[in-house]
């Protein structure tokens, strides 16, 4: 098969996209372990009503660590599906090497997808300058690429000489999602912002950190379950209230991290039984990975009943179990 160079895509409208708060999928699952498409559905609608201009699938919270490759492709299918071209669709891959990489950008293209996340394999610093140019390249000349820059992380150097070359060297790179923080994602945002929208994982605070550097987007939690904590931080940095902006963090970030961190099977778990309280979807996750148990869930019931109200609004008013 011959390529006549990078599939054709609208920067600015993949810029609007991932400008404000941006949902991840968190695959939904019966208790028995199957992927449960209703509830996928659901889960997609309600990010969608919140407001989230990008559908996102990422190797982490997309959970692919225990999905097969053939779920992570009928997942993707899902979603495509679900979200039915009212955002933009953003695909994930299994780090996979660049035959498999490229054999996949050339199924999540055909499916609907409209950018691919690309996660190279980097066990052991077994990657080089060059070797990840050449799998990048590859990639991008089949789907639009939005490299994620968590393979950076033990070896941020690297990094600093891959990133540029990205922008400068590969036409098919249209976005970078920013993971590892601290001065590395200061500098790199501040390299790529003119010409990629970068968006910021994690937390509110990991934005504002990136924000003054050019970049546009963030992972949301709050938009997954209590879209009015997300819309009101955008409303403060569209307004230029760093201050609010900063009230939002502490109120609602800060205690969101405490109860997480304290609470077994993580962030992760806590995400999905959230999404329980609000009526979207079950609790479930495959084993061996942890779900909350009922005692769990009646403490994270009560921390919703701790937050302070949001213009006037207990966020607690939202829970339906």
């Amino acid at each position: 098969m011959t390529h006549g160079g990078p599939p054709a895509i609208d920067r600015a409208w993949v810029r609007h996209s991932l400008t404000g708060p941006v949902t991840a999928v968190h695959p939904a699952f019966t208790r028995d372990g199957d992927l449960d498409e209703r509830g996928i559905q659901a889960h997609i609608e309600h990010n969608l009503a919140a407001g989230s201009r990008t559908i996102l699938l990422t190797y982490g919270d997309s959970l692919h660590s225990i999905l097969t490759d053939r779920e992570v492709g009928d997942l993707l299918r899902m979603v495509v599906a679900a979200t039915r071209k009212r955002a933009m669709v953003v695909a994930a891959d299994r780090q996979w090497w660049t035959r498999e990489e490229v054999r996949f950008a050339d199924f999540a293209r055909e499916e609907g997808a409209d950018l691919l996340m690309v996660l190279p394999p980097h066990w052991g610093g077994s990657v080089t300058e060059d070797s990840l140019m050449r799998h990048y390249t590859a990639v991008a000349e089949r789907i639009p690429v939005m490299p994620v820059t968590i393979v950076f992380a033990a070896n941020q150097a690297l990094g600093l000489r891959v990133i540029p070359r990205l922008r400068d060297e590969v036409p098919g790179i249209v976005a970078l999602k920013e993971d590892v923080t601290g001065d590395f994602a200061r500098r790199v945002t501040a390299m790529v912002a003119d010409q990629w929208p970068v968006m910021s994982g994690g937390l509110k605070v990991n934005f504002l950190d990136v924000h003054p550097y050019g970049a546009v987007g963030y992972m949301s939690s709050f938009l997954h379950w209590y879209p009015p904590v997300a819309q009101a931080f955008w409303r403060a940095i569209s307004g230029g209230d760093l201050a609010r902006a900063g009230e939002i963090c502490r109120d609602y970030d800060h205690p969101y991290m405490d109860i997480w961190s304290s609470v077994d099977g993580g962030f992760d778990a806590v995400y999905h039984g959230n999404r329980e309280l609000f009526g979207i979807t079950e609790r479930w996750r495959r084993p061996p990975y942890h779900s909350l148990t009922d005692a769990e869930m009646d403490r994270l019931r009560a921390w919703w009943h701790s937050l302070p109200p949001l213009d006037g609004v207990a966020p607690a008013s939202g829970l339906v179990r």
